[in-house]
């Protein structure tokens, strides 16, 4: 059984959804259930996949999880410049999210490379 709160990758996933949460407080209530909402799942999603993973009895599985957290972490990537371009996030905030987003994908592809070569 793996501890997900020991993987790097979680931490900074978790760290990235903590400044979702705090970066769209401001947002308009009119967004509360549009752009706010998806935001706020698609961050949850990357840390959430990762630890129900880990919870998993293959590398396989495992790995399966990881990829559904990559694609979580390109819709929080797109999502992010749509909150850019329509103005809910200023160009700072912006490039601050966006670069922990690359990172963390970064990190979770070759995570994810890692356990599908245990798994051969």
């Amino acid at each position: 059984m793996r501890d997900f709160k020991e993987l790097k990758v979680w931490e900074k996933a978790h760290a990235l959804a903590l400044r979702i949460y705090h970066s769209t407080r401001h947002f308009p209530a009119h967004e509360q259930y549009g752009i706010t909402s998806q935001l706020r799942t698609a961050a949850v999603s990357i840390s959430t996949n990762i630890a129900e993973g880990c919870g998993r009895s293959s590398e396989i599985e495992f790995a399966r999880f990881l990829e559904i957290s990559f694609a979580s972490a390109g819709e929080l990537q797109y999502l992010t410049l749509l909150s850019k371009d329509l103005e809910l996030f200023d160009s700072s905030t912006y490039q601050q999210i966006s670069d922990n987003v690359e990172q963390v994908k970064r990190m979770l592809y070759t995570f994810i490379q890692k356990v599908k070569e245990r798994s051969k």
